[in-house]
């Protein structure tokens, strides 16, 4: 398993082994010993599984308080996926982060408590699914516009289908003082 830091405290983009051969491939897609030496110490309590089509752009979400951790993958298909840091007092506040996550690379990308995620299909259709730090709650739940000017994501797609709720989210500097603060995360090294 390969590991890497981003920009953002706390994100880290983990490609797994694949192996590969005529009957199909094998991937361990987490084990709690190795991505706790990783720098995931938190215990996961909740998956989810989403499937939508191409064009479908899901995010920017968040929840606070009960923010939550997240590790993503896509097991079918192409997504491009996006982590922007909104915790308040991060030395990378409002920067964000992207990367292509596809049932052929099998990279993962563990989003810290306090980020906002999205994501947006760039194949036909993709199958995505998450671990989560803490439990789904609908009154905790927020959102930022993915198209936000002041972040400047480069999505692969301008006019996406988006729910009434991602329609309708606010930009960040109108969330004021509902973000999540910011809280160091041990430094670690690639590998």
């Amino acid at each position: 398993m390969r590991i890497t830091t981003v920009d953002i405290p706390g994100v880290l983009v983990i490609e797994p082994k694949i192996f590969q051969d005529s009957r199909g491939l094998f991937v361990e897609t987490y084990h709690a010993q190795r991505y706790t030496e990783a720098g995931i110490a938190q215990q996961f309590v909740q998956d989810n599984y989403s499937r939508s089509v191409r064009g479908t752009l899901r995010g920017l979400h968040f929840q606070e308080p009960h923010a939550q951790g997240k590790l993503v993958m896509a097991v079918e298909g192409a997504v491009y996926d996006v982590v922007v840091d909104i915790r308040k007092g991060s030395p990378s506040f409002g920067k964000w982060y992207g990367v292509e996550l596809s049932a052929e690379n099998m990279r993962q990308i563990y989003v810290p408590p306090g980020c906002a995620h999205g994501f947006c299909v760039v194949t036909d259709q993709a199958a995505f699914l998450y671990k989560c730090t803490d439990f789904y709650s609908l009154k905790d739940e927020r959102g930022i516009l993915w198209s936000d000017p002041a972040l400047g994501i480069m999505w692969p797609m301008s006019d996406p289908l988006l729910s009434l709720k991602d329609q309708t989210n606010p930009t960040l500097a109108q969330i004021g003082n509902e973000l999540p603060p910011y809280e160091p995360v041990p430094a670690r090294r690639d590998g």
